[in-house]
């Protein structure tokens, strides 16, 4: 069964992301922080991260860039979904290694959507 790691400071969002999730049968991980994640990562098969850019201790950039250095985790899928809207938010996720990026909040459609697709489901 797929497992998604849920990486938001907010708690809200988590329990949203993890809502739409749970519709569709996938099992979530979640993290508070880039840092939280890494370790958490360590314990879990993650088939996909869905990654938050401003958090405390760790933020989204960092993040993917420390786990895209971990073999396991190289292609595993990345989405970042963020307040920030600039075009250079947008580069620079694709830049670190994220797959897609989407701005809060996200509609369950398209969500479910973009899992889909990035898990051959």
């Amino acid at each position: 069964m797929s497992k998604i790691m849920v990486v938001d400071d907010s708690k809200t969002v988590r329990s949203y992301h993890g809502a739409i999730l749970g519709e569709i049968g996938i099992d979530i991980v979640e993290a508070e922080n880039g840092m939280e994640a890494l370790e958490r990562s360590l314990d879990n098969d993650v088939s996909l991260y869905l990654v938050d850019v401003n958090m405390p201790v760790m933020d989204g950039y960092s993040f993917v860039l420390e786990l895209r250095k971990q073999p396991k985790y190289k292609l595993t899928p990345v989405i970042m979904i963020t307040t920030q809207a600039k075009e250079s938010d947008k580069l620079e996720a694709y830049r670190v290694g994220a797959n897609l990026f989407e701005t809060k909040p996200i509609k369950p459609d398209q969500l479910k959507a973009y899992i889909e697709i990035l898990l051959k489901r």
